[in-house]
């Protein structure tokens, strides 16, 4: 590759500017010969001449399975540095095949979603999303008054799958005083204890805890993972919070359980998604649905926009990249 490469951008051309702000661009601009007003667009034939001419394709959400038409277009490409998290389906068979570098900015997405799922176990904990319906109803509290179930002091935590978000949340309860169980096939006991968690089985975990919070990636060894059996497991009042696919949760099951009011949900995720208009989750007060807000927005797409610039230079100082994604890893990869 040459010093100044060439770089070029596939990717919904309204998320540029947020994923690249000036000092981000500068800072691109320094490293190789980019313009950021051309962005390929591989679907308009018209759009791919630059692919003749380019070393680095930078690739983020909006953007294609890159195939072979794509691929046989880009003689000299040599890396894809995608600016999203999943690469599993960005990359034909024959670019895997051709040695292409490919890097993944998932573990800067990673932190937002970790940050959202620590808030939202302190908030249920308090109780806060059911009490928010009984003031708003009531209008009025009792000044002093103690609920006596309240609290997160030595609470236990699960957590399903040690991926880069489910390690990130282990570190940021760390400085709580919560009991945190791991349930991952990957993790061994000794792996587990370095982490400061303690390793149990699926059923052992839904059980025991009092919150559940799903890390796992979407596979087809993982679709309903937590199915009806598994809910049934868990304790009355317990909440079962999902951040990463609605595909790992029986949601059948699970909207039973809610509408029966024996369970909590915080839901970021679901299956369909979204919901149907006439899903009874919206209204139920022990439901609380966001829009799919956990990972990167507004200011935080910089950060995975920045990832993408430090992998460009260690692959131009000759370095490793710290996120490169192996074709061998992406069975169990999100």
């Amino acid at each position: 590759m040459s010093e100044r490469p060439s770089v070029v951008f596939a990717l919904e051309r309204r998320h540029l500017p947020l994923l690249f702000p000036p000092e981000v661009m500068s800072r691109l601009t320094a490293l190789a010969d980019v313009d950021p007003g051309v962005v390929l667009d591989p679907r308009d034939p018209a759009s791919l001449d630059p692919l003749a001419r380019v070393d680095v394709l930078i690739t983020g959400w909006g953007c294609p399975p890159l195939g072979r038409d794509m691929l046989d277009a880009a003689p000299r490409l040599r890396a894809v540095l995608h600016t999203g998290g999943s690469v599993k389906s960005l990359l034909a068979p024959e670019g895997w095949a051709r040695g292409l570098v490919v890097s993944s900015a998932a573990a800067a997405n990673a932190l937002p979603v970790a940050e959202y799922t620590l808030g939202m176990i302190l908030l249920s904990g308090k109780g806060v999303f059911e009490l928010r319906e009984r003031l708003r109803a009531e209008r009025s509290f009792v000044l002093g008054q103690v609920h006596r179930s309240l609290g997160n002091v030595g609470r236990r935590v699960g957590l399903i799958g040690a991926s880069r978000i489910g390690r990130r949340v282990v570190e940021l309860l760390r400085p709580f005083d919560f009991d945190v169980l791991l349930h991952d096939p990957y993790v061994t006991g000794d792996e587990a204890r370095a982490l400061g968690v303690r390793k149990v089985e699926l059923a052992e975990l839904l059980t025991e805890s009092d919150v559940v919070s799903v890390h796992a990636p979407a596979t087809p060894e993982t679709r309903h993972l937590v199915d009806r059996a598994g809910l049934a497991l868990m304790r009355d009042g317990a909440v079962l919070l999902n951040t990463s696919r609605g595909s790992l949760i029986d949601h059948d099951a699970l909207t039973d359980e809610l509408v029966a009011g024996r369970l909590r949900a915080i839901l970021d995720v679901t299956e369909p998604e979204p919901l149907p208009a006439a899903s009874p989750l919206y209204d139920l007060p022990n439901a609380l649905l966001t829009p799919h807000i956990a990972g990167s927005h507004g200011n935080e797409l910089r950060r995975l926009g920045l990832t993408a610039v430090e992998e460009l230079e260690r692959l131009l100082a000759g370095r490793p990249l710290h996120h490169r994604v192996e074709h061998g890893d992406l069975h169990r990869a999100a």
